[in-house]
């Protein structure tokens, strides 16, 4: 008997484990980019910093509980393209929200806003959701161990959680960031939707992140209020 316990553990805690769960964990940082772009203009819908702070943390608790439903269930759920279609029109919903928002001199496109933390939460933890369909996929695919997608998945919502928090700091010295976080927002979306059509039409997850961190690269590529000097016309002197 306890030969084959030791036997179990020297399988499961292998350097080859070990290196699954580093893929896993890095899977989980490059797809977290978008996710917390979203996530963070969401949360900035409370206009409160306090409120945003709280609207995160609580989100992505039921969030985390959401993504571990969604990993010891995700044979069944992949029985059924219904749940990423619905996850796909969710995702492009948010969208388009944003970018039919109103837009003046003084105030740029925006994501929801919300007049209570309850409002919040419940969209925080939805769209999370939503992004998993994807990556919980792609973690099953590296690696069919539960523990390890599930190991991944926790240290990936801490990391979401780090990372959601820069990103309202940067929406607001960025000036395309949130507009960029949203396009990234559509490409998941767009990919969701063509795994429920065609998964020989889903491009490479290497064209993905390759395309999310050049949409990134233009996010951050100018400040808020930074315009271009204005150089005046030279003066012709006047001939005495």
């Amino acid at each position: 008997m306890l030969d084959r316990i030791f036997d179990y553990l020297d399988f499961h805690f292998s350097l080859e484990a070990l290196i699954v769960l580093l893929i896993l964990v890095l899977l989980e940082a490059l797809l977290s980019a978008d996710n917390a772009i979203a996530l963070a203009a969401i949360a900035k819908g409370l206009e409160d910093k306090e409120l945003e702070r709280r609207a995160l943390n609580f989100g992505l608790v039921v969030a985390y509980v959401l993504r571990i439903s969604l990993i010891l269930t995700a044979t069944w759920v992949q029985q059924f393209w219904q749940f990423e279609l619905l996850g796909a029109a969710y995702l492009l919903w948010l969208v388009f929200q944003h970018f039919t928002s109103e837009e003046t001199k003084d105030d740029h496109h925006h994501g929801p806003r919300f007049n209570s933390l309850l409002q919040a939460i419940p969209v925080i933890a939805f769209t999370d959701l939503a992004f998993s369909l994807d990556s919980v996929t792609t973690a099953i695919a590296v690696s069919q161990e539960k523990w390890l997608v599930l190991t991944g998945a926790t240290i990936g919502i801490i990391t979401l959680r780090f990372m959601a928090g820069l990103f309202i700091r940067w929406l607001d010295e960025y000036e395309n960031l949130e507009d960029a976080g949203y396009v990234t927002v559509a490409l998941v979306g767009l990919r969701l939707l063509l795994k429920v059509v065609n998964d020989s039409f889903v491009p490479p997850e290497w064209i993905m992140i390759a395309a999310i961190f050049l949409i990134l690269g233009w996010g951050f590529s100018k400040r808020v209020g930074t315009e271009l000097p204005q150089v005046e016309p030279e003066k012709s002197e006047v001939s005495k």
